[in-house]
């Protein structure tokens, strides 16, 4: 099961509890809370009016006295209370009195006096001295159509004398409580959609999250070289972290297994030429042959120096330890690199020709750029025949300085266009002996340290074009 369905079935889940909750609250505490008011201004009312009921029966004007008359001219104008958003237009009370033995001898509605309520918890409670309230059916047809009445007792000095009741149906209060309900419920719906958006939010970030590290991860083993994805949450950040540290590591790991293997391939061919030049030597051959392998075993030495040496420069420099950046002219600086190959240049009859119109003050790595640019014109030379021109010109963009250097040599092989970069590759020079194979590798790195990259391309008819960037920062 994808983990995006899990946290999706997991929010569905929590806005079903969410929603049987807000229900489960309204039904177990709205509608009683409501009742439980309703009845606290019943007992207000049946205590307030109790002292006035206790005078008419004790002077025996009960059907008459200042209870019935006020209740007489409740209902004769409309009381037009606008309520919440709902129009009151009538009291909806009812009041009877009994006499100490529990028989109704008031009622507001005149429809019950002479009945015996002695056997009604309302009544019967009162007259004893205790709360009397009950909740009953109107109509025993209806049983859902119920009448909440709160009895108060009517004293003569400490003596009970007969009770009063105040009574509400219940039917009056389902305006407040379905306004209640429609705006819990309202309430609840908006709050559920919102918590199904920032559901929905959170399940996309965290699946877009995890589709990155995935991602990341798939490009680590094609073998790629990506950056650690942005990812805005400390755990997957630190997971990020802990993948790229891991890919670092696997890495360095790689490297030095490929920079040790590739370094002891290339010094086999040194290595074997010395000790075959030893085993002669061993044999005390003739002076002139004698001389002749001394000389030899001389420059595969010298050959193995200049091979570690460049692999070490070129570990440094990736390891970003070997950089200096000072501002530089950059036509000074070109010059100054070809000056430094016009005399082996004119040796071999090639002309080195400038064109720079463009170069800026750049800060950079003077040295590393003056080593980078004379690799790209040593190959540039080794390739060319006598007679041959090299030209070096610049270009401007809005980003980025490019040093342009163009030959009219032998030009590269189509097969080995993908593998000039790799390190000790090294195609053969027309009347020079092998190169370490790292020069290349080592401009486009210097390239990269400064923001930019080496380009190889054909050039028509024939030659090479290396395009050097730098970026113009």
């Amino acid at each position: 099961m994808r983990l995006s369905f899990q946290l999706m079935l997991g929010f569905v889940l929590l806005f079903s509890l969410a929603g049987w909750f807000v229900v489960h609250i309204f039904t177990n505490e709205v509608k009683p809370g409501i009742r439980s008011a309703t009845e606290d201004t019943l007992v207000d009312m049946a205590q307030l009016l109790a002292p006035m009921a206790a005078e008419d029966l004790k002077s025996g004007s009960i059907s008459d006295g200042r209870l019935a008359h006020a209740f007489s001219q409740l209902n004769q104008r409309p009381i037009n209370a606008l309520i919440d958003g709902h129009l009151k237009q009538q009291a909806t009370y009812r009041i009877y009195v009994t006499d100490a033995a529990g028989i109704v001898i008031y009622d507001s509605t005149g429809k019950d006096i002479g009945a015996d309520y002695s056997r009604w918890n309302d009544v019967y409670l009162t007259l004893q001295g205790r709360y009397g309230a009950r909740s009953s059916p109107e109509n025993p047809a209806e049983p859902n159509n119920t009448v909440m009445y709160v009895a108060a007792p009517l004293y003569d000095r400490l003596k009970i004398i007969g009770s009063l009741t105040v009574a509400k149906p219940n039917v009056t209060l389902h305006p407040l409580i379905q306004r209640s309900e429609q705006k819990i419920l309202q309430a609840g719906g908006v709050l559920l959609l919102l918590s199904f958006g920032i559901g929905l939010s959170l399940v996309w970030w965290l699946n877009h999250s995890v589709s990155s590290l995935i991602r990341y991860a798939n490009r680590i083993s094609q073998g790629e070289l990506p950056s650690a994805p942005k990812l805005y949450s400390p755990e997957l950040t630190r997971l990020g972290h802990a993948l790229d540290s891991m890919r670092r590591q696997l890495d360095g790991k790689s490297y030095i297994e490929q920079y040790i293997h590739s370094l002891t391939h290339e010094l086999k061919s040194p290595l074997a030429a010395i000790r075959g030049a030893t085993e002669i030597l061993n044999e005390h051959p003739p002076e002139a042959v004698a001389q002749k392998f001394h000389h030899n075993i001389l420059q595969q030495s010298q050959r193995m120096q200049r091979l570690i040496d460049r692999m070490l420069q070129l570990a440094r420099l990736e390891a970003g330890t070997e950089q200096n950046r000072t501002p530089h002219l950059m036509s000074g600086l070109l010059d100054k690199v070809m000056q430094s190959r016009q005399t082996i240049a004119e040796r071999r009859g090639i002309q080195i020709s400038k064109q720079l119109d463009h170069a800026p003050t750049m800060i950079c790595d003077g040295l590393l750029i003056e080593q980078a640019i004379g690799n790209l014109i040593d190959n540039a030379i080794d390739f060319s025949s006598t007679g041959a021109c090299i030209t070096v010109r610049d270009h401007l963009t809005g980003s980025h300085y490019e040093i342009i250097i163009e030959d009219e040599g032998s030009g590269i092989p189509e097969y080995a266009m993908d593998k000039i970069f790799d390190r000790f590759y090294s195609l053969p020079r027309p009347d020079k002996p092998k190169s370490s194979g790292l020069g290349l590798s080592f401009s486009r790195e210097v390239a990269h340290q400064h923001g930019g990259d080496l380009v190889i391309q054909h050039r028509q008819p024939h030659g090479v074009k290396a395009v050097f960037s730098l970026e113009n920062a």
